[in-house]
């Protein structure tokens, strides 16, 4: 763990792990992009790709240790090889959307999948020209490499937080009840005001027809705060990395961001505002 840890400090790849972002970021992928995030699947692409290379590249280790399975594990080598190109790419798109700790930590866990791609090509080479004893010491380097870049993944989806669903507890933890934001007249009409619910941070903006929007603030992708972000064409763009979520429902219009952000219906009494969190229809009680 401390070694884990120091990788996220290590401040020395940033100027080329920089120029690597700004090379991901400029490809010309259009829709793709959103596609690649898995905005239209609601968490990422990334984890639901690397299932076809490890599933494969696990069971081919298995076939090698038994007798008469050599042809088995060499079609099982080469499926592990044509699933890991589209599961790097989601990957990389979105390495370049994290954190400079996160970064750092991605790009070894990249750098120790590209060693296991390299001894399975080996490992498939040896296999096609009849080497099977040869073939086999490279798939089981392979799945050691494979092996520690998932370790680095876990690291970054559970420790890190990488790409999870950073406003997924807010209903939980603001309550159910009504509470008070402050007047209407404290709330300049077209601007965001950060406020609170209860213990969590709510974007509060007051529309040119009087509607008032009140979303969770911290943004669902990596936590950014959405009241300093850009407010246009009834969306508020996330300053930290992009993500364009709806006001009047929280739908992320664009990513990197694959889920909602949550949404507080709101009430004005004597003059004061007042907000509540949204719940879902399967989690309000009824009687």
């Amino acid at each position: 763990m401390a070694t884990v840890d120091g990788l996220e400090h290590a401040r020395a790849m940033d100027p080329v792990l920089d120029g690597l972002r700004r090379g991901v970021r400029a490809l010309p992928l259009g829709g793709a992009r959103d596609a690649l995030h898995g905005r239209w699947l609601g968490h990422p692409l990334h984890p639901a790709l690397v299932q076809v290379p490890l599933g494969a590249w696990s069971s081919a280790a298995v076939l090698d240790l038994l007798p008469g399975k050599r042809r088995s594990a060499g079609t099982l080598v080469a499926l592990g090889l044509a699933g890991a190109a589209p599961s790097a790419v989601a990957g990389w798109v979105d390495w370049a959307e994290l954190p400079a700790p996160h970064r750092r930590v991605g790009a070894v866990h990249a750098a120790a999948n590209a060693t296991a791609v390299i001894c399975y090509s080996m490992s498939l080479a040896a296999r096609l020209r009849g080497r099977g004893i040869r073939g086999r010491l490279w798939g089981f380097a392979g799945l050691a490499a494979v092996g520690a870049g998932g370790a680095l993944g876990g690291h970054l989806a559970y420790r890190q937080g990488a790409a999870v669903n950073h406003a997924e507890a807010v209903s939980r933890v603001a309550g159910s009840g009504w509470q008070e934001l402050g007047a209407v007249a404290d709330f300049p009409v077209g601007q965001a005001v950060r406020r609170r619910v209860g213990e969590v941070p709510v974007m509060v903006v007051r529309e040119t027809g009087g509607q008032i929007r009140v979303l969770a603030d911290r943004c669902s992708h990596m936590a950014g705060p959405l009241s300093e972000g850009e407010l246009s064409g009834g969306c508020v763009r996330c300053p930290w990395h992009g993500s364009v979520f709806r006001l009047a429902d929280g739908w992320n219009v664009s990513g990197p961001a694959t889920a909602p952000q949550p949404v507080f219906d709101t009430r004005v009494a004597d003059g004061r505002l007042q907000a509540r969190a949204r719940q879902a229809p399967h989690d309000r009680v009824t009687g």
